[in-house]
């Protein structure tokens, strides 16, 4: 008999500790249905609509967070650029360009194969460093959509470090 026969059964849904964990933090959000919650988050440079999915099938936990930055056709091929290039840097997570709708989104997933539920700790690791991503890189988005930088240019000018005290 091998592993994939057993019969694993989770105690929670694992959406149902998303909700807990957003409950906890007086998060906004939205329960869709019974696989799917959307939080809404204040960052910085713009408000993102996070949305956490269970996708049963994979016994995966996937988070996308998208900002409210619609790209142009004609940056369509610098944004995709920059898409490359970013995503060459992440360690967990990448970024798409969802062309239905022509927005930049975050996207990660947490696999939890037989059985495994999630903890309040992982969810909250993933909505942070889909957060983190985003804030990091939304500026450079904007310098190739509203500027019309390159991706290399619009990169550089999000990645420099200071040094020293003014």
């Amino acid at each position: 008999m091998s592993l994939l026969e057993f019969d694993m059964t989770r105690d929670a849904h694992p959406v149902d500790v998303i909700e807990h964990v957003a409950n906890t933090n007086d998060w906004s959000f939205e329960r869709n249905s019974d696989d799917e919650i959307a939080i809404a988050v204040a960052g910085t440079w713009t408000d993102y609509n996070v949305s956490f999915s269970w996708m049963e099938e994979f016994e995966a936990l996937h988070v996308a967070c998208a900002f409210d930055l619609k790209v142009p056709e004609k940056r369509t091929l610098e944004v995709m650029r920059l898409l490359s290039l970013i995503n060459e840097q992440m360690l967990f997570g990448h970024f798409d360009l969802w062309e239905r709708e022509n927005v930049v989104m975050f996207r990660q997933a947490l696999v939890l194969a037989g059985g495994v539920e999630p903890t309040g700790l992982q969810v909250e690791t993933m909505l942070n460093s889909a957060l983190e991503a985003c804030e990091c890189y939304y500026q450079a988005f904007q310098y190739v959509i509203w500027s019309g930088s390159t991706a290399q240019d619009a990169l550089n000018s999000v990645l420099f470090e200071t040094y020293g005290n003014a």
